[in-house]
């Protein structure tokens, strides 16, 4: 009988599966660096939509390329009901749509999208920040005074699911990370109901010194195998 406190490894199929239309959803990574390209290509191949998508950025597409890569196929697919970001200046279609008013965007500081992040995870109501103060940016946000200063109100950022991407995981789904893997995704697994780590391989439990673990696996509930294929953008 396995014991409790081994993860499930899934197929991307059934990780896929978790994102419902009108559910929120974190995806790390930045551009091309640490991005689970296996997951969001099944999410792509499952064709559900009005996913409201956190994630730092929409990845890279210019439509005289053949294919979007990464989270930028769920723009180009027409999968999303709204996205929270802070870049998509790499993704022509997501400009496209926003500009028209097809897709409600969300634009905020990179700091503060991982701090609103990191305070849903915490289980804080949100943070205070002086970015964006007296700028555009404060127009339509509650900001607060404190010692003569006045800071915005950035409340926290929580998702339905999270779909991250690890180097490695044990079988209890403690996670290490390799370079840029270790951008948004470890902040990312505090902060969601479901969190679903695609790895590229599985230690056995005991195979990860306690200290070299980045993201403790009470925060991961099922792994999935990376599938090979470069960036994924076509599996």
């Amino acid at each position: 009988m396995a014991k409790p406190f081994i993860k499930p490894v899934i197929t991307p199929e059934e990780a896929a599966a978790f994102v419902k239309p009108g559910s929120s959803l974190m995806v790390g990574g930045f551009n091309y660096g640490g991005a689970p390209y296996t997951l969001v290509g099944a999410l792509c191949a499952a064709g559900t939509r009005e996913i409201n998508l956190i994630c730092v950025d929409t990845s890279w597409y210019n439509d005289k390329e053949p294919e979007p890569v990464g989270v930028a196929r769920l723009v180009v697919n027409g999968q999303l009901g709204s996205l929270v970001a802070s870049h998509i200046g790499l993704n022509r279609r997501t400009q496209e749509l926003y500009t028209k008013g097809e897709l409600k965007v969300e634009l905020i500081p990179m700091g503060t999208f991982v701090e609103r992040i990191r305070a849903g995870g915490a289980g804080l109501g949100g943070v205070l920040t002086p970015v964006g103060v007296g700028t555009v940016y404060e127009e339509g946000r509650d900001t607060i005074e404190l010692d003569g200063r006045r800071y915005i109100v950035e409340r926290a950022l929580t998702a339905d699911v999270a779909f991250i991407k690890a180097h490695a995981a044990d079988e209890a789904g403690n996670l290490t990370y390799f370079g840029t893997n270790r951008n948004f995704n470890p902040t990312m697994a505090t902060a969601a109901k479901i969190v679903v780590a695609e790895v590229d391989e599985i230690k056995p439990l005991g195979a990860i010194a306690p200290d070299e673990v980045v993201t403790p696996g009470i925060f991961v509930d099922a792994l999935v195998m990376k599938k090979e294929g470069g960036y994924a953008s076509r599996t």
